[in-house]
């Protein structure tokens, strides 16, 4: 662990996301040996990394937020608020955007497999950026000295991330290979879908080290993607075939993260 923790923080958050990254193409790499996975296993996985991730939001992300707009001499809430709000829609509108994308293009018969993989893809890396986004900026808050934010904040934020990563990469890959796309490309278009959260990563540690005033902004607007990705895609998701092993699934990773959060952080 002294190794990391003595890294610079671009490399850390990128590091960080390269794993978030594995964790996707293991999923993909499902394609070479199942044709589908069993539901209830994926809604717990899911379940979980929703707990994980609405807990990284508060302690590692908006409770900082909050303190930094105390420190830096601004009302508390205004910020982290502001920033909650935008990080929120931000998620709405670009999978609003989207959706529509994909209804328009699935109405016209002319569509190959292609071109529906791509829009796929499409919209998983854009779902991907504010998660990639997210770990850049906490870990560019551990390097600016954020009161409450934490090494081991971040690196479970990664963890998180890198969880539900997991059935992403298998929901890109199983349904391409279903559609007649070979092992390999099914894998290699459902990896790629992570490829933008190390990119993402670095944009937002570069924006936290230049730019501190904001810092609280954009630790909140990191706060408000991750429970928006948790409520409109982990959770419903994960409620579809046993709503009691998808919650206890989330008590456990919600749990998890604020022990590892609060007590080692």
């Amino acid at each position: 662990m002294n190794w990391f923790e003595n890294l610079n923080p671009v490399v850390q958050a990128f590091i960080a996301t390269l794993f978030t990254w594995g964790i996707t193409a293991l999923g993909s790499l499902v394609v070479c040996f199942f044709k589908e996975v069993d539901k209830k296993v994926l809604n717990v996985i899911l379940g979980f990394s929703a707990g994980v991730m609405v807990a990284a939001s508060f302690w590692s992300l908006l409770a900082p937020s909050i303190e930094l707009s105390e420190e830096l001499g601004y009302m508390p809430w205004i910020l982290p608020a502001a920033g909650f709000v935008v990080g929120g829609l931000f998620v709405l509108i670009s999978d609003k955007f989207l959706d529509g994308v994909l209804t328009k293009k699935k109405s016209i018969r002319d569509v190959n497999s292609l071109k529906r993989s791509i829009l796929l893809v499409s919209a998983i890396t854009i779902h991907n950026i504010p998660e990639g986004m997210a770990v850049g900026v906490a870990f560019g808050g551990i390097a600016s000295g954020v009161p409450g934010m934490t090494l081991i904040g971040g690196i479970m934020l990664a963890v998180g991330i890198g969880i539900q990563n997991f059935p992403e990469g298998a929901a890109v890959a199983l349904p391409l290979r279903n559609e007649g796309f070979s092992r390999f490309k099914s894998f290699m278009i459902g990896q790629s879908s992570a490829l933008v959260e190390p990119i993402s990563a670095v944009i937002g540690v570069v924006l936290v080290l230049t730019i501190r005033s904001i810092l609280p902004f954009l630790l909140s607007f990191a706060a408000g993607a991750m429970i928006t990705v948790a409520a409109r895609e982990l959770l419903p998701e994960s409620i579809q075939e046993d709503k009691n092993l998808a919650t206890l699934g989330l008590i456990v990773g919600f749990t998890i993260m604020m022990i590892l959060d609060v007590a080692l952080g």
